[in-house]
């Protein structure tokens, strides 16, 4: 069963890798070119920026879930170390979304919350 959690986890992390590196050369290089994006906030900065974090979001939420595999596949599981994989996914979520947008789009909060509940619940529990 191991084996089959690390092969598992491996393909996330490739797909993961592909699915940035070929989105950002191939999909969005060429969208952002477009000049029929929707302006929001006075401009197509705002949608640029969504779009490219958001795409990126998905290859580190499928790091996340590598991760989550890797740690399924040891002999002893704890709740700590799912929650620990949680924070850290979604503290680079925070920091993608703040970072990404300038703040402007709000998912950064929720990220933050959700980062710091699931450590709160590490140390409490």
């Amino acid at each position: 069963m191991e084996v089959l959690l690390y092969i598992a986890a491996c393909l996330l992390i490739a797909v993961a890798g592909a699915h940035s590196y070929l989105g950002e050369r191939y999909i969005l290089s060429r969208l952002f070119k477009r000049d029929n994006l929707p302006t929001l906030f006075g401009g197509t900065e705002f949608t640029r920026h969504t779009l490219r974090f958001a795409w990126h979001l998905t290859s580190i939420a499928w790091c996340g879930f590598a991760a989550i595999l890797f740690v399924l596949a040891q002999p002893s599981i704890t709740k700590a170390a799912i929650a620990n994989i949680i924070m850290v996914t979604f503290t680079l979520h925070f920091l993608m979304a703040l970072l990404g947008s300038k703040a402007k789009h709000l998912s950064w909060l929720v990220f933050l919350l959700v980062a710091l509940c699931s450590t709160l619940a590490v140390q409490i529990g």
